[in-house]
């Protein structure tokens, strides 16, 4: 990647305001709410080895509003990707091209993302029964939902949001603006990994742990290549099998679960 020069006081002060509104807006906001849900699970009777996250939760017991919360839900997550996109535009620069989000190289960027989700995939699941074991992780329900018609296809969109909504924030833009400001790469990738695990503390240390992994190796990968696509890619796969995997066995085989 490549380094801009310089800014003035007067541009280091809105990069800086430009990140802390992008963060509130988004996974910022949801690293505080994660870090008060983690101390709160510290701080019950029950041992957070017998307490439950769940992901994608039901928003209404109605099923065609609850299908029209989850897509709202979905679309208004991914507005502060439009803003950080709009922010990183300028005239003769694409924001897609600087954050190497784009259909340049998509049998490349394809081939990498596979990698990733083999790279990510299995540890991960190693770290979140490491976790169990350790009785530091609850157990985590990633879909909440009820057996419809839509479900599979929300759970993919929310999928598709996660990936968007992480990767193109917490990788591109935030590595983009903290550049500008000066910060080296290690530094950089340390933090963002950081805030990667931060936001997932709800589930638990083991899914912090291995979200602070993930973020290490997402961030490494995007300073050696400059783009997102492949982190994008890679996290949309993780998602899918996470969340219609785990509808899938409560449809079809309920007692494994115990629904």
């Amino acid at each position: 990647m490549t380094f801009s020069p310089a800014p003035s006081p007067g541009t280091r002060r809105r990069i800086r305001l430009e990140i802390g509104i992008v963060l509130a807006l988004s996974l910022g906001a949801a690293a505080v709410y994660s870090v008060i849900a983690i101390v709160n699970r510290l701080t019950q009777d029950v041992p957070i080895s017998q307490q439950t996250a769940t992901l994608n939760p039901s928003l209404s017991d109605r099923p065609v509003f609850d299908l029209i919360y989850q897509l709202l839900d979905i679309a208004f997550a991914l507005v502060p990707v439009l803003l950080v996109l709009y922010l990183l535009w300028q005239p003769g620069r694409s924001p897609f091209r600087r954050l190497g989000f784009d259909a340049s190289r998509p049998g490349r960027d394809l081939g990498a993302g596979l990698l990733l989700t083999l790279a990510i995939g299995l540890p991960g699941l190693g770290l979140y029964f490491a976790g169990r074991a350790l009785g530091i992780t609850p157990t985590i329900v990633t879909s909440g939902l009820t057996d419809q018609w839509w479900t599979i296809p929300v759970l993919i969109l929310s999928a598709l949001r996660s990936a968007l909504t992480e990767e193109l924030i917490v990788v591109g833009f935030l590595f983009t603006r903290l550049h500008e400001l000066g910060h080296g790469r290690w530094p950089v990738i340390i933090g963002a990994a950081i805030l990667r695990g931060s936001y997932h503390l709800y589930q638990g240390f083991g899914s912090f742990v291995g979200n602070v992994a993930m973020g290490i190796v997402f961030g490494w990968v995007y300073e050696k290549w400059g783009r997102t696509t492949p982190l994008v890619i890679a996290h949309w796969i993780l998602d899918i099998a996470s969340f219609v995997g785990y509808a899938l066995v409560v449809a079809w085989f309920p007692g494994l679960v115990g629904t």
